[in-house]
């Protein structure tokens, strides 16, 4: 990398402002996105509570904020454009931090490397504007505005061309400004926000969210549906816990309302949007056993604590944390989901209804309009003949009879008994289908349920209370396997040794850098311990956790719980069957089985009749 002359020696120089400016913004602006986000938290730590920002071509022609916040004086413009100057800290503590920003460098940064102009107006003083260009500012002079600012941004990246080679597709950038006004609004529920894009000459309206009223979770619950849709809102769990300084509150979907990416996950720290490996490690640690590896879990949930255990400072975007005690904050994460997913018992998700529904409605056919595709003679005989009444109209009683479905009899039962069943959350057992699926008769509707999946959720659910009522079963090594590591995997695996030894799984140190596995889970059978630790020491440097053998043992009982489940093609009692509903009420996750598929269907009556066209 070195491209000085050998006999030459580097001298070092100080950089003019421009240039030290071009390069903060390097840091600070990566694209047009990073760009609205630092304006937009100015406007909000301004105190604004209407946004709106408008944007062309992607945000690279044009970006411009207005407020109604607190505005700015003709004496504090040129000091906003100047580096390192801010209102939001004085300097002394650099932890306690309330606002958004706090640097002082988005301004001169952008003012670098675009045209920018500042109008603004505080309480009591004339408006005034001030324009940079290409780090070059011009004198204050006064403007019309009757209060808060305008920020307007032109040809970002015009004083440093070679940045917009980088840039992506006008789509792709105006998608990402997207994601940082949803991601923004979300945090500040009380402010309204409009996104208008303005390319060639158009006005369209791309997003908007009016301000919020009502109490902390009211507000909230009221903007994610508008930000995430009410399909989010309608299943999703409240959260709201507090341990040892932390409080966690949000909202966190059921299993079986997921996806197939991180997409639909966001997290804040004291009402700032971040990507935290911490928190990230955390919740897919609260979901490992309802998900599968390739499906994530949909949240929106907010950690705040004292400014003091959180340092906003270790990323030149603040997009990444630094926790004081990072294990408090996993735990409470990690213990409240589960917790709360606990509660939610039965629960699944509606959507799987409306899938279910959406599945039977016909699909609308355009008309036939051209001769040759009219039905010949022939075709409509045979039609007519095929829907005509047949001498014998099999029955529900004929099913009975049939390998394909089978109806109770409820002569023996006790009338009053399958009523109040009908009364309970999962109703009562009507009818198996390919013996296979249970249909359930509930006061509102009908609930099908896959008894193979339910009951080997069930089952699993109790091998997982016996395993932490009993511990998991070690088995020792006649010869302990030696691992060779770095000096720093050596620490970073011994520091969890406690946490490893509570499932089976004992190390300890072998003198220089090794380790010596001692005892493994006698219920994995025979294990490669090296790679074993080695992919442990891959996801601790991930995700700053491990859950690796945890779900190794789990994936066991899982398998365990299949082969001892009520099978596919049995035939159940019905007191069987209202057995099997009976338990999974009472049992918690038992709405979704050991991959995050739903076990049941409820189908309201109101959604049978539309499908019907009785309504």
């Amino acid at each position: 990398m070195n491209t000085q002359a050998p006999n030459m020696r580097p001298v070092i120089r100080q950089l003019d402002d421009a240039a030290i400016n071009r390069i903060a913004a390097g840091e600070v602006v990566e694209r047009p996105a990073s760009a609205v986000k630092e304006l937009v938290e100015n406007a909000i730590d301004a105190g604004a509570r209407r946004v709106e920002i408008e944007i062309a071509d992607g945000g690279k022609t044009l970006i411009r904020i207005s407020d109604d916040g607190c505005g700015m004086t003709g004496d504090e413009l040129p000091l906003a454009l100047s580096r390192h100057a801010t209102s939001k800290i004085d300097g002394s503590d650099l932890l306690n931090i309330h606002s958004f920003g706090f640097r002082g460098e988005a301004l001169p940064s952008l003012g670098a490397v675009g045209r920018l102009t500042i109008q603004s107006r505080a309480h009591g003083f004339d408006a005034v504007e001030l324009s940079v260009e290409g780090g070059q500012m011009s004198a204050v002079k006064p403007c019309a505005l009757n209060g808060g600012t305008i920020v307007t941004l032109r040809d970002l990246f015009f004083a440093t061309p070679a940045r917009l080679k980088f840039l992506r597709s006008d789509r792709s950038e105006t998608m990402a400004i997207t994601d940082v006004i949803k991601r923004l609004s979300m945090a500040e529920p009380s402010v309204g926000f409009t996104l208008r894009d303005v390319s060639g000459g158009k006005d369209r309206v791309t997003f908007r969210v009016e301000a919020e009223n009502g109490d902390l979770f009211d507000a909230l619950r009221g903007r994610l549906g508008r930000v995430m849709g009410t399909e989010f809102t309608e299943n999703a769990l409240a959260i709201d816990a507090e341990r040892e300084g932390f409080r966690l509150t949000g909202y966190a979907a059921l299993p079986t309302y997921s996806r197939g990416t991180a997409v639909a996950q966001h997290l804040f720290v004291n009402g700032r949007p971040v990507r935290d490996k911490t928190l990230i490690g955390a919740l897919r640690g609260a979901y490992h056993d309802f998900l599968s590896r390739d499906r994530h879990p949909a949240v929106a949930l907010f950690v705040d604590c004292d400014p003091h255990k959180v340092d906003v400072n270790v990323h030149p975007a603040k997009s990444e944390v630094r926790f004081r005690d990072p294990g408090i904050v996993r735990g409470l994460i990690v213990s409240s989901l589960r917790h709360a997913l606990a509660e939610a018992g039965h629960r699944a998700s509606t959507t799987v209804a409306d899938m279910t529904l959406g599945a039977m409605r016909p699909e609308v056919t355009e008309p036939r309009v051209y001769q040759m595709d009219r039905p010949s003679l022939g075709a409509r005989t045979a039609a007519y003949q095929a829907q005509a009444p047949q001498p014998v109209n099999p029955g529900f009683s004929d099913l009975a009879q049939s390998y394909s479905a089978r109806v109770v009899d409820p002569v023996d039962a006790d009338p009053q008994a399958i009523q109040n069943d009908e009364g309970l959350p999962l109703g009562a057992a009507r009818g198996q289908v390919h013996e296979n699926y249970i249909i359930a008769q509930t006061e509102t509707g009908m609930v099908i349920v896959d008894q193979h999946a339910a009951h080997e959720r069930l089952v699993y659910e109790k091998l997982k209370n016996q395993m932490a009522e009993n511990g998991v079963a070690a088995q020792a090594l006649l010869i302990p396997e030696v691992v060779d590591l770095s000096p720093d995997d050596q620490a970073q695996i011994l520091a969890v040794a406690d946490d490893l030894a509570q499932m089976g799984l004992r190390i300890e140190p072998f003198g220089g850098d090794a380790i010596a596995v001692r005892e493994t889970p006698a219920i994995l059978g025979e294990v490669n311990a090296k790679a074993l630790i080695l992919d442990i020491l891959d996801e601790l440097s991930e995700v700053g956790q491990s859950q690796l053998v945890r779900e190794k043992v789990e994936a066991i009982l899982s398998r365990v719980a299949c082969h001892g489940s009520i099978r596919s093609g049995r035939r159940m009692r019905a007191e069987e069957m209202n057995a099997l509903l009976r338990e999974m009420e009472a049992t918690p996750h038992s709405g979704q089985c050991n991959h995050g598929r739903p076990t049941y269907v409820e189908l309201k009556l109101s959604d049978i009749e539309r499908l019907f066209g009785r309504t």
